[in-house]
């Protein structure tokens, strides 16, 4: 999978521009009815005005109490992921993307419910601007892990530091790994099977539908073939 390329940083308003672009790309793959996952974050910001201008009969479940708070506010009816099933569609952000799909997610640490409720979703739809999309995946790797023994978790991974930052919307510990990054899936395998840690920022790109990336010269489109996907 390719990657656009840019010759120069994006200024705050050109970043906020692109990000505002992708969420309405994102927003107008929403069909009447659907079962909406609602992700985290400042792109996630931008979709969830962009989704109640098209007044749709929409049920969604949101990832964190602040895009619970957000959605309802602009009028989106928010209910719990066990009384929702099966998604329709899921929609969130990116820390990272690399050319083969591998995303870092969790800078606002709400990874774990993102990676849940992208699970849930029949169509995991990625937006980001364009100066997420990286050659390859670097550190820092978000972590959620437990209070009880979090020294001897971090420990028992070379480079992983707790962040300063308020828990998980499960009341958790958020963690960095800074380590090399080389190898996504090895990376995530070990990462998982660490005793204490909840659950990882790093997303497969099976998991992943569509990838939308704005940027000057508009929204690129990439569609990914997710197992089991339909439609």
């Amino acid at each position: 999978m390719g990657s656009p390329h840019t010759t120069a940083t994006p200024s705050l308003n050109d970043a906020e521009n692109h990000k505002r672009a992708a969420a309405q790309a994102a927003a107008a793959l929403v069909a009447d009815g659907a079962r909406v996952g609602l992700g985290t974050g400042s792109t996630v910001a931008h979709l969830l005005p962009a989704l109640a201008a098209r007044k749709l009969r929409l049920r969604c479940v949101a990832t964190s109490p602040a895009t619970e708070r957000a959605a309802r506010e602009v009028g989106l009816v928010v209910e719990e992921l066990d009384e929702l099933g099966q998604l329709d569609i899921a929609i969130d952000g990116a820390d990272q993307i690399d050319p083969n799909g591998w995303l870092v997610k969790g800078g606002g640490g709400a990874h774990t419910r993102e990676k849940i409720v992208a699970a849930a979703a029949t169509r995991f739809v990625v937006i980001a601007s364009a100066e997420k999309v990286v050659p390859a995946l670097r550190a820092p790797v978000p972590l959620e892990i437990l209070r009880f023994g979090a020294l001897a978790t971090l420990a028992s991974l070379d480079g992983a530091v707790l962040r300063e930052a308020p828990p998980s919307p499960d009341g958790n510990l958020i963690a960095d790994y800074l380590g090399p990054v080389e190898e996504p899936r090895r990376l995530a395998e070990r990462l998982s099977a660490t005793p204490g840690v909840v659950d990882h920022g790093l997303f497969a790109p099976e998991m992943v539908s569509d990838i939308l990336i704005a940027g000057p010269g508009g929204v690129e489109h990439r569609v990914l073939d997710r197992p089991g996907r339909s439609g």
